[in-house]
C-alpha cells in the first residue's frame, strides 16, 4: 500500500516528539521519502504533511499564475512561508515544533489522519469536532441528493 489511510493518536515525550504511526512510515519509506514538508492547512487547525511531491504539486500550480500579480505573490507566502521540513529520527519520530502547536492547538497528544497522497496532523478533540462536521455535510448532501431524485420519480 503506498498511501496514507486510516488515523492514530500518539503521545508526544518528554522531548517533545511523536512517533509517526508505523504504517505511516511504511508510505514514508516505501514512496522514498527522506524527509517531509509540512504545510499549516488553510482552513482548519491542521497540518498537511507529505513527501516532496506534497511542495512540487503546490509550486506547479505557483507557476501557472502571473508572477507580477498578487495570487503568485500570495500562493507562495503561503506554499513557502507556512511550510516547514520534518525530520523522522531513526526510531519514526518527529519534533512537535511550536510552528506546529500555535496552528493546530497541540499540546500532548497528535491525531495522525490519512488523507490519500498526504496525511494531517490534528489536535485530537479538533480532530474529533472536524470529523463530525464533515460527517453532518456529507449526510446532507445525501439526503439532499436522494430527495431530488425521489422528487423526479414521482412526477
Amino acid at each position: 500500500m503506498d498511501r496514507f489511510l486510516s488515523n492514530a493518536v500518539n503521545k508526544i515525550d518528554s522531548k517533545g516528539r511523536v512517533s509517526v504511526p508505523a504504517h505511516f512510515r511504511s508510505v514514508v519509506q516505501k514512496r522514498g521519502f527522506t524527509e517531509l514538508y509540512a504545510l499549516r492547512a488553510l482552513d482548519i487547525p491542521a497540518m498537511d504533511v507529505g513527501g516532496l511531491d506534497l511542495l512540487d504539486r503546490y509550486e506547479e500550480r505557483i507557476a501557472q499564475e502571473d508572477p507580477f500579480l498578487q495570487t503568485a505573490d500570495d500562493m507562495s507566502f503561503f506554499v513557502h512561508g507556512d511550510g516547514a521540513f520534518l525530520k523522522l529520527d531513526q526510531d519514526g519520530r518527529i519534533t512537535v515544533t511550536d510552528f506546529i502547536r500555535e496552528h493546530t492547538g497541540i499540546t500532548k497528544d497528535v491525531a495522525f489522519v490519512g488523507r490519500g497522497h498526504f496525511f494531517q496532523i490534528w489536535e485530537p478533540e479538533r480532530l474529533k469536532a472536524h470529523g463530525q462536521a464533515v460527517r453532518e455535510r456529507l449526510l446532507k448532501l445525501r439526503q439532499a441528493a436522494t430527495s431530488s431524485r425521489t422528487a423526479g420519480q414521482s412526477e
